[in-house]
């Protein structure tokens, strides 16, 4: 099977074919404000796989109309949701809940090929003390009611602001929950 390994951002596609039998994952960057922690903690998570030598591809929201069913958004579906088995979704908390636009992606698809009998991974990133906890519970509602299956151990990322450097993840414990995170998803 072959594997594209990117952020798909609209307009910057850059392809990387790798042979692979393992599932294929997905990472939904769950928002479409640009330069987000969202899309930083997907690139994380991305990277972390990366060295469990799991290809990931990253699929950003940014730039997409997900308000109707257009022919980039089946385009889209065929390349990234379909063949997706498992979904690592990092979504921010917006007023209490998930950003409309992850609720619009799921909305548009079309739910009995893409979502029903796979499996999901929840984070939530905020900047609060919460970690969108009750948007992962509305989310996991969500995905239970289109028939994926999801994970118990869903991450809460709190005060996302404060745990980069310049550059990367610095806070330790965080990376190691995440790494434990994936490697309970990984034999899910």
């Amino acid at each position: 099977m072959s594997i594209k390994i990117q952020t798909c951002l609209p307009g910057a596609e850059k392809y990387h074919f790798a042979l692979t039998c393992m599932l294929m994952y997905l990472i939904i960057s769950g928002t479409n404000r640009p330069e987000s922690y969202t899309l930083r903690i997907a690139e994380l998570y991305q990277s972390v796989l990366k060295k469990k030598n799991i290809d990931a591809p990253v699929l950003s929201l940014i730039g997409l109309d997900l308000m109707v069913r257009s022919p980039s958004v089946v385009q889209m579906e065929k390349k990234w949701l379909l063949p997706a088995e498992k979904y690592i979704f990092i979504s921010p908390e917006y007023n209490g809940s998930i950003p409309g636009v992850l609720k619009c992606l799921v909305d548009v698809s079309d739910v009995k090929k893409v979502w029903k009998g796979k499996k999901a991974l929840l984070t939530g990133v905020s900047t609060g003390r919460a970690g969108n906890l009750r948007g992962m519970d509305h989310l996991t509602g969500i995905m239970h009611y289109v028939g994926t299956v999801v994970h118990p151990n869903k991450l809460p990322i709190s005060i996302v602001d404060t745990l980069f450097n310049e550059e990367e993840m610095a806070h330790q414990e965080t990376l190691r929950v995440i790494n434990q995170q994936l490697d309970e998803f990984i034999n899910f």
